[in-house]
């Protein structure tokens, strides 16, 4: 009887030790991934300022002893080039972006450091507050989400209403939309998107090609992330097409 103990317990023990790590899969060292990314509150469009190697954390470990120089996120691109005993794998994660530039975002509130905006002027936006008084999305009710394309080169989409620090980097050539805007805005992909191309990205369609456009098809999904949104999560395909996010 012991015998037989012994031996299931060091089945458990080699089947544990044989499930991958989170840390394990794309991307890992050596992989040198971009994505286009952009906020926006209602009609207003910006990115970060100041590079990775200027703060005091690398983008991949968040050690201050392992920064990743050379990588300026500053032109609405996210260089994220995985670093050993980083966030490879599946804990590659927007988050992880995130964090390094101090911008905090949770399911109500997009703040950013008071070193990214002018002196003066609104560093946080909350869907509570009456935040788009002034501008041309007035009168109407603010939603936060992320809006994702997996692919830079086609017009599927995927809107994250929750969790969004926990969105994973999949693939390289991905869009990033972090939006606070009424619920029927129509969210444009940033203008950096085609300009992943030039930095090795390879896409499957021809959305960087002058002449197309988004086309919505709603449906419920599962997102990217270590969890499953419920709700207004949707998918949106160009037409003929269809999207699965990874998980």
């Amino acid at each position: 009887m012991g015998a037989i103990i012994l031996v299931m317990v060091l089945l458990i023990a080699y089947a544990k030790a044989s499930v991958p790590g989170a840390e394990t899969g794309a991307p890992q060292p050596g992989d040198e991934w971009v994505a286009a990314y952009s906020f926006r509150v209602c009609d207003q469009e910006f990115n970060l300022t100041g590079t990775a190697a200027e703060l005091t954390k690398d983008a991949s470990t968040g050690n201050p002893d392992k920064l990743n120089a050379g990588t300026d996120n500053a032109d609405g691109i996210i260089h994220y080039h995985p670093q050993k005993g980083g966030a490879t794998g599946r804990r590659a994660k927007f988050g992880v972006f995130l964090s390094t530039y101090g911008v905090k975002l949770n399911n109500t509130t997009l703040t950013l450091p008071t070193a990214q905006v002018g002196l003066g002027e609104t560093n946080s936006w909350s869907i509570k507050d009456d935040i788009f008084k002034g501008t041309s999305c007035a009168g109407k009710t603010p939603a936060l989400k992320v809006r994702v394309w997996n692919d830079y080169t086609s017009g599927a989409f995927y809107d994250n209403v929750t969790d969004f620090t926990n969105l994973r980097f999949v693939r390289n050539g991905m869009v990033f939309v972090v939006a606070i805007v009424p619920n029927d805005f129509e969210i444009p992909r940033p203008a950096s998107s085609c300009d992943l191309e030039g930095f090795g990205a390879i896409g499957s369609g021809n959305l960087c090609k002058s002449g197309t456009t988004d086309t919505t098809v709603p449906s419920d999904t599962t997102v990217p992330s270590d969890t499953t949104v419920t709700g207004d999560t949707t998918v949106t395909t160009t037409p003929g097409t269809s999207v699965t996010p990874t998980t």
